[in-house]
């Protein structure tokens, strides 16, 4: 199936009493899929385990270092 230009997806089921029609609002067909190709190669394989431990660690250091000063700041000593 050729990629349309509008942003209207229409696929047929195999029982063909359901029919389904998607409408993409404000975005075209395309850009929604480089945005799927983008997000599939960011977040499977091995690629995506570093992003996400890369992202873990990121927030565990975050998270950390304003513990840390808050701490400081509540218990520093006048």
């Amino acid at each position: 199936m050729q990629p349309q230009e509008s942003g209207v997806q229409y696929s047929r089921w195999e029982d063909r009493s359901r029919d389904e029609v998607h409408v993409v609002a404000g975005s075209s067909t395309e850009e929604a899929w480089s945005w799927e190709r983008i997000s599939r190669k960011l977040c499977s394989g091995r690629l995506g385990i570093a992003m996400k431990v890369l992202g873990g660690v990121a927030l565990f250091w975050a998270v950390f270092i304003l513990g840390y000063l808050t701490g400081y700041y509540v218990h520093k000593c006048k």
